[in-house]
Formats: C-alpha cells, sequence, structure tokens
C-alpha cells in the first residue's frame, strides 16, 4: 500500500506542476481568450474551498509537504486580477527556484554515484543515487543509474522497480527498457526481455543493432537452458551416450596421470560429442576446468621439443575442442573466455609441429563460421597477434592454408567490430599491412585476395584515413607494384587491385598517388579488362581531379590515362563529360606546353565527341579554331596534329554547325596540308 501510494503522490505531483507551469504560460498569452480562460481558473484555484483544500492542494510525496498557493489576507473578491497573477507568479517562482536548487544536487549526488560505480563499488553507488532521489523524485536517470547498479550487484527485482520508475518519468527512456530487459533476462523471464528489447526498437529503430545483440543474447540464454534441462532428463534415464560421458569426466579429472592415459581418454570422450546432449554434458561437468586446469597438457602445450606422445595428447585436446564447439554456441563462448585461450590459440597456429598447427586452423575456421562465432573471436582475443599469424600463413604456409587464412580474414574483415577494433589498434594496422610485403614468398591468388581485403577496409573513413597518414602502407604498396611489375603476367591483378588500393586511399599525398598513376598508364593498354575495372572504380573522377589540381607530371598520368580508357570504353566518356561538362579541362590542356598532354588531351575530346549533346555544348567555345591551330602547326610529337585533326572531323560529323566555322577559318585547306606532311613524316 505504501508503494501505491507513492506512486500516486508522485502522479499528483508532476500533474500539479505541468498544470501550474501551462497555466502561467497561458496569463502571458497574446490571445485575449486564452488568458481570460487562464484568469479564470487562476480564480478558482486561489478560492478552493476549506473542506476541498487538504484533498486537492496538499500533495505529501516521500513525507515532503507541498503547501497551496497562500491566498491573500483579505477576501478574494476584493482582489483585483493583478493580484491573482501575483500571488500566482510568486508561487510558481518560488517552487522553481526550489527544483533548481533541488537538481544542482540530485545532479551532485548522481556525478559521485557514476564515480563509485566506475570504481566497481556498486553498493555506495545505490546509496549516492537514492540520496539524489529524495532531492529531485522524477529524474529518470537516477532510476536508470540505480538500476544498472542493482543489476551488477545481482538485485534484479529491484533494478525492474526503479526501470518502471523511469518510464514512469518518460514514456520512451530507451535506458529503462535496456536495463529491464537485462534484469529479466537474469531473471529467466525471456518473453518479458524480448518484448522490452523490441520496445526500444519501436522508440528507436536506430538503435538496431544494439537490439539485435541484446536479442540475440536472449535466445541463447534460453536455447542453453533448454539444452541442458534435456541433457539432464537423459542422463537421469540412463542413456549410454550420457553416462559414459559423465564417467569418462570423472577419470580424465585424475590428477598426475601419464600423458598416455589423458591421450587415450580423450580421444574417448571425443567420439562421444556426437550431438548437443553429450556437448552440453562436457560443459556442465565441469569438462573445460579439467581440461584447461591439467598440469600434463599444459606441459605438453608449452614443450618446444614434443615426443609422440605430447604430439598425440595435443591433437587430442584439439579434436576434443571441435567436437565440443561444433555447433554449440555456448561452448564456443566458454572456450574462448577462457583466461589463456587468446594466447594458446595463436600460439598453436604458428607451432612447428604440422598436426598440432592444422588442427588449431581448423579449430579457428569452426568458431568462424557463424556471425556469432566471428564476434566471440574478435571479443577475446588479441587482434594483433591473431593478424601474425594470418601474415605468418599468407607468406610461407602450403596453399591451401594459405588460402583459409584469407577466407577467415576476410569473414572477419566484413564485421563491423572487426573496423572498429582496427580503428584504435595501430599495431594491428601495421601488422595487416605487412601482408603486402614479400610478395615473392607468397601465393598471386592469395596476395590478390589481401589486397581486396585491403581495399574493402579502406572503404572505412577512419582506416583509410589511418593508411593514407602511415607511410609504411605506402611504402609496402608501392614496393609491390615495383615487384609485380617485373611479372605482370604473373602479378597482373594483384598490380591492379594496388593501384585500386593507392588510388582510393588519399589524393593528398599527390607525389606518391602519382607514382600510382604513372604506373597505371603504363599497364592499362595492355588489358581491355583493366580498362573496364578503372573505369568501375571511379578513377575518372580522380583523374580529373588531378588535372584540376594541376602539375605537369601529375597530368600527363592523369591525361594519357583518361585517352586510354575513352578511346575504348563508351563509359569513360559519358563519365568524362559528366565530371567536365564544359570540357574546359580538357581545354585549358590544349594550350599547355607539353606536347605529350596536347596530344592526349585532343584524343579525349575527339573520343567524347561521339557522346551525344558534346559536340553541341563545344559551340560555344573556341574549340574548332584551336584545334585548327593545332593540326596546322610545327609540334615535333605528330600525334598532336594527327589527334587534333580527328577531333576536329568528329565535332563536324556531330554537329555541322562546326563545319561551317571550319570553313570559315579556311579549315579544309590546312587540314589537307597538315595530313599529307604528316604521311610523309
Amino acid at each position: 500500500m505504501a508503494k501505491e501510494e507513492e506512486e500516486r503522490d508522485l502522479q499528483k505531483f508532476l500533474k500539479n506542476v505541468d498544470e501550474i507551469s501551462n497555466l502561467i504560460q497561458d496569463l502571458s498569452s497574446d490571445d485575449i481568450a486564452v488568458r481570460d480562460r487562464a484568469m479564470t481558473e487562476a480564480e478558482n484555484r486561489l478560492q478552493v474551498p476549506k473542506d476541498q483544500e487538504e484533498e486537492e492542494c496538499r500533495t505529501i510525496l516521500n513525507k515532503t509537504v507541498i503547501s497551496p498557493p497562500q491566498a491573500p489576507t483579505k477576501n478574494v473578491d476584493d482582489t483585483n486580477q493583478d493580484g491573482f497573477m501575483e500571488v500566482l507568479e510568486k508561487d510558481a517562482r518560488e517552487r522553481a527556484q526550489r527544483r533548481k536548487e533541488n537538481k544542482s544536487l540530485a545532479n551532485a549526488l548522481k556525478e559521485k554515484g557514476n564515480e563509485a560505480f566506475l570504481k566497481g563499488d556498486y553498493r555506495t553507488a545505490v546509496q549516492l543515487y537514492s540520496q539524489g532521489l529524495k532531492k529531485l523524485k522524477d529524474m529518470k536517470v537516477l532510476y536508470t543509474n540505480r538500476a544498472q547498479a542493482y543489476i551488477k550487484l545481482e538485485e534484479y527485482e529491484q533494478a525492474l522497480v526503479d526501470c518502471e520508475w523511469a518510464l514512469k518519468c518518460d514514456e520512451n527512456c530507451t535506458k529503462a527498457y535496456f536495463h529491464m530487459g537485462k534484469a529479466h533476462l537474469a531473471l529467466k523471464n525471456y518473453r518479458m526481455a524480448r518484448q522490452c528489447y523490441q520496445k526500444i526498437l519501436e522508440i528507436n529503430p536506430k538503435l538496431q543493432s544494439q537490439v539485435k545483440d541484446s536479442l540475440n543474447k536472449v535466445d541463447q540464454k534460453e536455447k542453453v537452458e533448454l539444452q541442458e534441462k534435456i541433457a539432464l532428463e537423459e542422463l537421469e534415464s540412463g542413456k549410454e551416450s550420457a553416462v559414459t560421458t559423465k564417467n569418462l569426466l570423472k577419470s580424465l579429472s585424475k590428477p598426475d596421470q601419464t600423458a598416455l592415459f589423458y591421450a587415450g581418454g580423450l580421444q574417448l570422450l571425443t567420439e562421444l560429442m556426437k550431438d548437443c546432449t553429450e556437448q552440453t554434458l562436457f560443459r556442465t561437468h565441469n569438462g573445460f576446468c579439467i581440461i584447461n586446469d591439467n598440469k600434463i597438457i599444459k606441459r605438453c602445450f608449452v614443450a618446444e621439443g614434443k615426443n609422440g606422445v605430447e604430439e598425440a595428447l595435443c591433437v587430442s585436446v584439439l579434436k576434443l575442442w571441435q567436437a565440443i564447439c561444433d555447433g554449440n554456441e555456448e561452448n564456443q563462448r566458454l572456450l574462448l573466455t577462457n583466461s589463456d585461450m587468446d594466447l594458446l590459440l595463436p600460439f598453436l597456429l604458428i607451432s612447428k609441429v604440422v598436426s598440432i598447427q592444422q588442427q588449431s586452423l581448423r579449430l579457428l575456421l569452426l568458431l568462424c563460421q557463424t556471425q556469432n562465432g566471428r564476434v566471440l573471436v574478435l571479443n577475446h582475443m588479441d587482434l594483433t597477434r591473431l593478424l601474425q599469424v594470418f601474415v605468418a600463413f599468407v607468406n610461407s604456409s602450403e596453399e591451401k592454408d594459405a588460402q583459409t587464412v584469407t577466407q577467415l580474414l576476410n569473414g572477419l574483415a566484413l564485421e563491423e567490430r572487426f573496423k572498429t577494433r582496427l580503428q584504435s589498434n595501430l599495431s594491428a594496422l601495421l601488422t595487416l599491412i605487412s601482408m603486402l610485403k614479400n610478395p615473392e614468398n607468397a601465393y598471386p591468388s592469395i596476395l590478390c585476395q589481401c589486397v581486396a581485403i585491403m581495399g574493402n577496409l579502406s572503404t572505412d573513413a577512419t582506416i583509410r584515413k589511418q593508411m593514407s597518414d602511415c607511410g609504411e602502407c605506402w611504402d609496402a604498396c608501392l614496393d609491390l607494384m615495383v615487384k609485380c611489375e617485373k611479372n605482370v603476367t604473373q602479378f597482373r591483378e594483384t598490380l591492379y587491385a594496388t593501384l585500386g588500393l593507392m588510388m582510393n586511399l588519399s589524393l593528398e599525398f599527390l607525389s606518391i598517388t602519382e607514382r600510382a598513376a604513372g604506373v597505371l598508364s603504363r599497364v592499362l593498354s595492355a588489358s581491355s579488362k583493366a580498362i573496364e575495372e578503372t573505369v568501375k572504380a571511379d578513377v575518372m573522377k580522380t583523374m580529373i581531379r588531378f588535372l584540376k589540381a594541376g602539375g605537369q607530371t601529375a597530368s600527363r598520368y592523369a591525361i594519357k590515362i583518361i585517352a586510354v580508357c575513352t578511346n575504348s570504353c563508351y563509359e569513360a566518356r559519358e563519365e568524362v563529360a559528366r565530371l567536365d561538362k564544359k570540357f574546359s579541362i580538357l581545354i585549358k590542356l590544349l594550350d599547355s606546353e607539353d606536347e605529350i598532354i596536347v596530344g592526349n588531351a585532343a584524343l579525349c575530346i575527339g573520343n567524347c565527341a561521339e557522346v551525344p549533346g558534346i559536340a553541341f555544348i563545344l559551340l560555344k567555345s573556341d574549340i574548332v579554331k584551336i584545334l585548327l591551330k593545332l593540326a596546322g602547326g610545327d609540334s615535333k610529337e605528330t600525334s598532336v596534329q594527327l589527334n587534333a585533326g580527328i577531333a576536329l572531323g568528329k565535332l563536324c560529323t556531330a554537329e555541322p554547325r562546326h563545319t561551317v566555322q571550319l570553313e570559315e577559318l579556311h579549315g579544309i585547306e590546312i587540314l589537307n596540308s597538315t595530313m599529307k606532311y604528316i604521311k610523309k613524316t
């Protein structure tokens, strides 16, 4: 009853505050009708009959008495309207001042509570949040913070009460629903937990990823409970494999036995792990501790030179872990949350014993088959150490193993958690970059996949900035290109992928990107597929930016790339026409002192003239006069005259009005004499 009375008092208090605030606002309204209604309401509030005064005007909240506005000592009827307003406004100001002071005190207590929470002193945090609520009963953050502290103390019922109070203050409080969901999950109220998380999505759909993780936890915990219930029933019913599993675990728990004893027992146990029941019984009968705490097994794992029995024992453990984790997410979680697994598994992956290395790789591959497994690996394993292992496999392993590792890495790299961890881990990023080194030791297909992975990661703005700022990244890419050029036939795809990666990283490092463009300008003409990929990768946009930035070297490379692409790819012509709508950039290049730039610019204009509408757009320019001058000039590079003449011909074919201009400039005669000269030379 006390709780119901307290809740009723809070609701009445909140209602009174809202009504008085609205009344004050209406009394100041510019609308006369609204102001008159507010005045009438104010008079009614000040003339409450004595027999109703106690019930209507006094709200008792946590033993704090909120008094009614004090009426004037003289008869209300003799008080003018200004007097009513003055009394009401004074009372509202006093209430607002008291609330302001209480809010300040409550905020101070909240901060102290937060400090205690961060230190792990949850009991003190609860006390401080409670003191804050005595100052300000409707401060929702104090309820949600206290609920979180109660959850840490495993006082879930108390947490639920606080969440309900927070929702009374704000029915759309997502934090309250989140903590309420956690409390219900701890109490195994799975349906209620799901409802809380789904309510968060209704309030704020942007929290979908967080809600998805929480719902997965609910599903997993409910699934685990069901698994353990079924396993216990089958054990009690005397199922042979279940009973044998229990007995084998009991035998394996004996200390100081020989390595051969444990190896044989683990092999038998592995053969029993045929379905979920046996996997679950392994977990519920202390199987992880029996294996992880065994001194003989530990000694075998860390021994440098292993004899046959020690090797067999290590392989038996790895095969058992695969068997108990296959399709069992809870066992996967328990295996990876073991304190030593983040160090042990990478260590075993680079073992000099081939059988141990291969079984370790199979275990990691099994763990990463599902998204939940990949998330577990990313959450519980040292990323830098894991990447170091991957690099070792890529550069020196058998092709099959290297292929497996690149598949693993590609799957992990697609996870947002991988990118998030990489953003704040320069060591891990540098390790990843080192995959691009020593291409002579790597298989071409593997190396190309590694570069593609780096390219996918560079789509993340933060990672791209880190890679752009990293000198080692640029050096690795440039060295890789040089080595690939020595054997273009074998590493052609890797070369294209590396060029694409460098183009995407940053234009701020113009001198380095120039070198990439230089290589691209030399190799593009050798492959029509490369031209298509270059256009798809938006390289045209990058090259136009190069031309805008200026610089002879960069411009020479850029215009050559554009010329090669537009010469054989219609999509490239359309893209250039879209990026340089009035062709002001290309026309400006025709005035360059570098004849290579001029010749390629003329070729580009001629190619793009075949795009519908371009010749019409160029009518407003001096393009005919400029090209005619180039066609009849004495350039050392005959490509200048030839490309200018071809461009004029295409323009006149596409738009007859260019022909009129050409005739007015005696262009036909000039072109005839020029072409004869070019043919002779």
